[in-house]
């Protein structure tokens, strides 16, 4: 019997790792002669750059980048194999970079992810993942752009700065300079966000609040997408209010599509691609996935239902430990789980059940496998 563990990170408490090693010690107790592997899951989300490079045996590249506020910084991305990086744009222009009282979506740039791709084209990497969830930034993506070559011009021709107010000013895209080396590569962006780039439910009114961005800077700001949507679409022949994902990242998305021809996939189907999932299906008896808390979004681009379908796919079985269920978790069974177990064993307050994950997740483990064997004597 073969038992491949392919769990979620339990926020705040469990990593992916964590969760394989409790599994396989309960497996272990309930059927001794059983072999265990794990691989680690992440959606497309914080994290993801770290649970691919540890799946699939990568390393850790740092490279110089300008943060958020244009402050120097250190960042790190992965390195799969000769070809393959696989990053995060929050490494370099995420949230939890700028301290909160200093959040302004007008003033915070993309520059620095552009630094980071510019950085593993200069290393040969032509195979590049970028996850663009968590940024700070509502630039449309001109400051990423503005790092590998793109010139954004106003009314008398002079450069814009690569921010979010300087959106307003852009009248002609130069793209002459773009890195010739863009046009060898293939770049693949994580998004699990349908937002178009403008509009309520755009990349401004939906994610620019979070950001630090008060009504008015709002209005300011969506003026500006605005202004960015129909120069692109007067030199592109492009609406990217028309392209789902073109708001993701404060219009990261729609830069990357635009300028780089990147694919925008879902998160946890990338992961899965990137570890090569599938293969380590041979063989499998039973998955066993999960999170901290199932609800009715479990079903919606989640790493259950990413693992639970594959398993479907190939006619494996698959079950979910999760810490909590919500509503509508039960809508998870459509998507290749076929039952839903959870680790907290009695009511308790949140704290408690957050100090005690290990034990608690051993024990639902244990419950698990133990009713798996009965299943067996059926």
């Amino acid at each position: 019997m073969k038992f491949l563990f392919a769990s979620d990170s339990f926020k705040g408490t469990l990593s992916s790792g964590r969760t394989a090693e409790l599994l396989t010690l309960a497996a272990k107790e309930v059927f001794p002669d059983c072999k265990c592997a794990g691989v680690e899951m992440a959606d497309g989300g914080e994290g993801t750059t770290a649970a691919v490079v540890a799946a699939a045996g990568g390393s850790w590249i740092e490279a110089k980048v300008h943060g958020p506020l244009w402050e120097p910084r250190t960042s790190c991305y992965g390195k799969l194999d000769s070809r393959r990086a696989v990053m995060e744009m929050a490494a370099a222009s995420g949230l939890p970079l700028v301290p909160s009282k200093m959040r302004d979506p007008r003033k915070s740039t993309t520059y620095g992810t552009g630094e980071m791709i510019r950085d593993a084209l200069n290393r040969g990497f032509r195979d590049i993942s970028i996850a663009i969830g968590g940024s700070a930034t509502n630039d449309g993506g001109i400051g990423c752009m503005k790092a590998l070559g793109i010139r954004f011009l106003d009314a008398a021709g002079n450069e814009v700065e690569g921010c979010g107010e300087a959106l307003i000013h852009i009248r002609d895209i130069d793209g002459s300079g773009l890195d010739p080396r863009i046009s060898e590569c293939r770049f693949t962006v994580m998004c699990d966000v349908s937002n178009s780039l403008c509009g309520e439910s755009g990349a401004t009114y939906t994610f620019g609040g979070q950001k630090g961005g008060t009504p008015e800077i709002l209005d300011e700001l969506e003026a500006g997408m605005q202004n960015y949507r129909d120069v692109i679409k007067e030199k592109y022949g492009v609406n990217m209010d028309r392209i789902p994902g073109a708001g993701a990242a404060g219009g990261l998305g729609a830069a990357l599509m635009v300028f780089l021809n990147a694919e925008l996939k879902s998160g946890i189907e990338t992961v899965l691609d990137l570890v090569e999932f599938d293969k380590k299906l041979d063989g499998v008896s039973l998955v066993v996935t999960g999170e901290g808390s199932t609800d009715w979004q479990s079903s919606f681009g989640k790493v259950i239902r990413g693992v639970g379908m594959r398993c479907k796919a190939r006619g494996i079985p698959a079950v979910a430990l999760v810490g909590s269920m919500g509503r509508g978790a039960e809508n998870i069974y459509d998507y290749g789980i076929e039952s839903i177990l959870t680790t907290v064993n009695a009511a308790m307050p949140l704290p408690e059940a957050m100090e005690r994950a290990d034990e608690l997740y051993l024990n639902g483990a244990r419950r698990m496998f133990r009713m798996l064997r009965a299943g067996q004597k059926l």
